[in-house]
């Protein structure tokens, strides 16, 4: 062995009340670990309760833990969300089913990870302690929310609608709408079909008095109109009803006083229109 290599260093043999200490330790780590893997446990009998509904008859699972078990609103919250959230994260719910990892790591790791990220926060989990994975995971949200942002940014840059007149004299509507605005109108145009099986089709009344001074006719039109058909002509529902899709209508959002004033969302195709 080289002269200016330092000697190795030596085991560490506690003696006396020193040993007791150190066995104490060692006894806490341990009877932790099997916490935790108690803890899994509990998560897993959580998730599996939460997936039969069997909590009915109060207005949560969450509730119904916090009455049966004594845990307050938030733990009991948090208890359920950790619970759904190992259910797609195999590795992490194998890790703190061993009880390598803590509910503590646990809850802060379910709020970001994915089957994607999961094999790296489990390296943070289990190199770190609870107040380093907390700080990852604050650094990570973040990151998250500055990509949403971009993807919101990006998405909102794209969006479009545009119409035209077909060469057979159909207008032609296509649009690139937001998710928010395109569950308005996708809600609107299901809220106006189902009216219009209520009250029919607008112009079926005058179709069909015309069809009977004209005599029998073959045609292949003899079947139920499709669910594209049936939007087609939910357009023309506010003319012949009065009935006009709303944000309100669609079950999106409660309906507002009537006192106040109501966004609505209403087009109508119009031959020609650009």
């Amino acid at each position: 062995m080289p002269s200016g290599d330092p000697p190795p260093p030596r085991p560490w043999c506690p003696d006396g009340p020193q040993a007791e200490v150190v066995a104490l330790g060692d006894r806490i780590a341990e009877l932790s670990s099997r916490i935790q893997a108690a803890t899994w446990e509990l998560l897993e009998l959580i998730r599996r309760f939460d997936d039969r509904n069997g909590w009915a008859g109060c207005t949560s699972c969450a509730e119904w833990l916090g009455w049966r078990t004594g845990l307050a609103p938030g733990a009991a919250r948090e208890h359920v969300r950790v619970a759904r959230a190992l259910a797609d994260l195999p590795k992490l719910s194998d890790a703190m089913r061993c009880g390598k990892v803590s509910y503590s790591k646990m809850r802060a790791i379910t709020r970001v990870a994915t089957r994607e990220t999961e094999d790296d926060l489990l390296n943070v989990a289990l190199s770190g302690t609870a107040a380093h994975v907390e700080k990852i995971v604050r650094a990570w949200r973040r990151v998250d929310r500055a990509t949403e942002q971009d993807e919101d940014r990006r998405r909102h840059e794209t969006r479009s609608l545009r119409t035209w007149v077909d060469e057979d004299g159909m207008v032609v509507v296509r649009g690139r709408l937001s998710p928010e605005a395109g569950a308005v109108v996708r809600r609107a145009l299901e809220a106006a079909c189902d009216q219009a099986r209520g009250v029919g089709a607008p112009g079926a009344d005058a179709g069909r008095a015309a069809s009977a001074d004209a005599g029998p006719v073959e045609t292949a039109e003899t079947s139920e109109p499709s669910l594209a058909q049936r939007q087609a002509d939910a357009w023309l529902l506010p003319r012949a009803t009065g009935f006009v899709p709303t944000v309100e209508t669609a079950g999106l959002v409660p309906a507002p006083p009537r006192a106040s004033p109501r966004s609505e969302w209403c087009e109508h195709p119009r031959r020609g229109a650009r």
